[in-house]
Parts: C-alpha cells; sequence; structure tokens
C-alpha cells in the first residue's frame, strides 16, 4: 500500500480490527436475510509523512449513498457547536451579506441555517441525499456531489470564489486528499479562509479511542500532516484552536501562502511542539496501540458478561459508528448482551446495527423497560446524553461510557 498523501510505500500496522460491514450500513429487517459483506478494518501509518491511515476497501460513493442515516441536527450539542461558530466566525472575518460561504459535507443544514439567518450567501455540498433535501428544505442551496475540482469549477462559474470555506469532520472521509485539497485552493477568493475541523490523533493515541476507526475515516490527522498537506498546495495554516468535540479535535484556519492578510499565530507552531514531544513522528508511538485495543475489548466484554450473570437488562444509547465499531471489534452478535439501542435519529429507528444485528428503537423505550444499564456509545456527547437519562436513577439505572475504560458517568 503507498499512502495517500505523500505516495511512500507504508507497512506499519498501527491497529488491526479484522473485519467488519460498514458502520454506518444500518439494516431493515428483509436485509436481515441477506449475506452482510465485511471489509478488513486495520489502519497503518506512513513512516515518511506520519499520516495514519485506513486500508482503502469501501468506496465512498457506496458508503456516503441514498441511504446514508446520519443527520447532524439530532444532536443538540453539535448545532450548538455548529451556532457557536457562526456567531465567532462572521465578526472575525467581517463577514456580510455580500460575502460568500460554502461548506463541504453539509449534511442536513445544520450549521448552515445559521447564515441564512444572518442574510449570508452560502452554498453546501453533499453527496447523501437525504440530509441533502432536509437542508434544501430549510432553504440552503445544495450541489449533491462530492466535493471536487470539477465540483469547485462548476461553483466557481456560477457564483464566483468563496470568501469561507467549512469543512466540519470531512477532511478524513475524503480518499483522495491531494485532489480534495487542491479543489480549495481552487475555490478560495484570493484574501479568504478555509476552517476544517478533524478529530486530532494526538488524542485518539492518548485515550486509545479506537472506535473513532471505520471505514469511512480513511485519514487520521496529526496537524504536522494537514501542515504538510496544505503546504504541497500552496495553502498556509495561520491558526488553530483546541475543541473537545469528538473527543478531542482542532480547527485549522488557513489562506492563500501567498495572503498577507493573516500573520501566523503562535498556537501552530505550539501544537506542532506537542506532537513531536508525544512521539507522533516516531515509529515507537504506534506500536503498542493495538495491545490497548485488546485490554478495553477483553474489559468490556467482562463487564458485559458479568451483568448478564447478574440477571440485568443492558442497553445502548445512540446507533453511532464508533459503537459499531466497538461491538463488531468485540464479536457480538445478537441481543444475549445488549439487548437493543435506542437513538433520537427517526432515520435510525426500525433498522438494526449492522454487524452486530441489534435493534434500534425510539428513546421512549427506556422509560418503557426500565433498563438497568445504559451504554452510552457516542461517549463524545456523554453531557448532553447523561443530561437527557437523569431519570434513569429512579430506578437505579447507571449510564455507562465503554472508552477507553468503563467509566459509570450518572
Amino acid at each position: 500500500m503507498n499512502c495517500r498523501l505523500c505516495g511512500s510505500p507504508i507497512s506499519r500496522i498501527v491497529c488491526d480490527l479484522n473485519h467488519a460491514p460498514p458502520s454506518n450500513g444500518y439494516l431493515s429487517s428483509k436485509e436481515l436475510n441477506l449475506p452482510e459483506i465485511y471489509y478488513p478494518l486495520r489502519v497503518l501509518v506512513c513512516e515518511s509523512c506520519w499520516l495514519m491511515q485506513i486500508d482503502q476497501y469501501k468506496q465512498a460513493i457506496d458508503i456516503f449513498s441514498r441511504d446514508y442515516r446520519y443527520f447532524s441536527s439530532y444532536s443538540i450539542s453539535w448545532v450548538n457547536h455548529a451556532y457557536e461558530y457562526v456567531s465567532m466566525i462572521i465578526p472575525r472575518l467581517g463577514l456580510h451579506q455580500k460575502s460568500k460561504v460554502l461548506e463541504i459535507a453539509s449534511n442536513d443544514g445544520y450549521l448552515l441555517q445559521f447564515f441564512v439567518e444572518n442574510g449570508i450567501p452560502c452554498i453546501g455540498v453533499d453527496p447523501a441525499t437525504g440530509p441533502a433535501e432536509s437542508a434544501e428544505e430549510r432553504g440552503i442551496e445544495t450541489i449533491r456531489d462530492f466535493f471536487s475540482i470539477r465540483v469547485a469549477q462548476e461553483i466557481i462559474d456560477k457564483n464566483g470564489t468563496q470568501d469561507l470555506v467549512i469543512g466540519n469532520n470531512v477532511l478524513a472521509h475524503v480518499p483522495d486528499i491531494n485532489g480534495f485539497v487542491e479543489s480549495l485552493k481552487l475555490i478560495l477568493s484570493p484574501e479568504g479562509t478555509i476552517t476544517m475541523e478533524f478529530p486530532h490523533i494526538l488524542e485518539l493515541l492518548r485515550k486509545v479511542q479506537f472506535d473513532t476507526i471505520y471505514h469511512e475515516h480513511y485519514s487520521y490527522l496529526s496537524l504536522m500532516t494537514v501542515l504538510e498537506l496544505f503546504s504541497r498546495h500552496r495553502l498556509r495554516i495561520y491558526d488553530i484552536e483546541r475543541l473537545p468535540t469528538h473527543g478531542g479535535s482542532l480547527r485549522i484556519y488557513a489562506c492563500h501562502a501567498e495572503s498577507k492578510r493573516y500573520p501566523c499565530n503562535k498556537t501552530v507552531t505550539d501544537c506542532i511542539a506537542e506532537e513531536k514531544k508525544y512521539g507522533l513522528n516516531t515509529s515507537e508511538r504506534y506500536i503498542d496501540f493495538q495491545k490497548k485495543v485488546e485490554e478495553i475489548t477483553e474489559k468490556f466484554m467482562s463487564f458485559l458478561l458479568e451483568k448478564k450473570q447478574d440477571g440485568k437488562l443492558v442497553i445502548g444509547y445512540g446507533a453511532a459508528a464508533k459503537g459499531n465499531t466497538l461491538l463488531n471489534a468485540c464479536g457480538i452478535k445478537g441481543t444475549n448482551l445488549i439487548r437493543y439501542v435506542v437513538d433520537a435519529s427517526p432515520h435510525k429507528q426500525g433498522f438494526f446495527l449492522p454487524g452486530s444485528h441489534i435493534p434500534i428503537y425510539h428513546p421512549n423505550r427506556i422509560k418503557e423497560d426500565k433498563p438497568d444499564v445504559v451504554i452510552v456509545f457516542p461517549w463524545n456527547i456523554s453531557s448532553e446524553i447523561s443530561s437527557n437519562l437523569k431519570y434513569i436513577s429512579e430506578w437505579g439505572g447507571i449510564l455507562v461510557a465503554p472508552i477507553p475504560s468503563i467509566t459509570i458517568l450518572r
């Protein structure tokens, strides 16, 4: 395998989770009787540019299909995060009614709706039909396609270059990251800014967040690798922010390399220094990750078996992709250990988790069944879930986060 950033041959395996179905490949009841396709799920690191990346087996066009069931607006904390971003970025960049804003992977319009409310022209790009339809219902023009040089040129021909280009949790999802960043360069106005958010590999390794590894995440990013990636395409990262989202993320601010408008902030060099101090540019840092993953899965299975032996009713909250990675890494099949999962999104209710085939219900089921244990799979929004489910203490129920260790939330 060759590195998708620098092209160097790579063989250093960081983590091998064997085989798994696509983590967002939810199944209907009819599909339970059909063969389910499993793909190898392992990540490697390039010892030339230090990009951690997945073997590419599942094509992006198959993952982000018509049946893609992730809708951002069903997470209140994520919508609030988007609102706070828009409230910050408008005055920071001096955006106004003649500015042009583009969001890549705009999903259901969870973020761009706030630009619409401020009267700032915006366009979304997203290949998933369902979320794109929801965005259009909010009055957001959405191009149903993957962002590329072709799409960028079509937007330029119709609307011109863009003053702000946003990409939240999309850079890791792109198979051809060089082509993607070249497209960013093309569509950005001469003094425009790109902001991108992505989970920080520093936190993934520190906290053993292996459940964020799944087929639609092609890359696992450090600032070092993103800095090299953007520099290759004459873009300059001039500032970063550290975010608590997704277990620890970075938000980068980038402009054209030749732009004089934005001086480089010390946050960039400080973050690079921290990454190097932790050893992200050394092979040794990646060697013991597999062992840590196995320890977590073994402890999680022991916890579930103990609760089963004690006659406890265990369910899951959140039909999240990270939960599917964990369940499949543990080899969990059926409802023997986890009876069902609830999810706030009606687009997932009535379906079954890929691999484990655990059914997905409405959260109201919790009050009906009064489970003893609720496993919070999307631990990144555990505070939101804990607040919503504080009533389970009425019957002695507990909330548990499984990563990086069994933690009682309530």
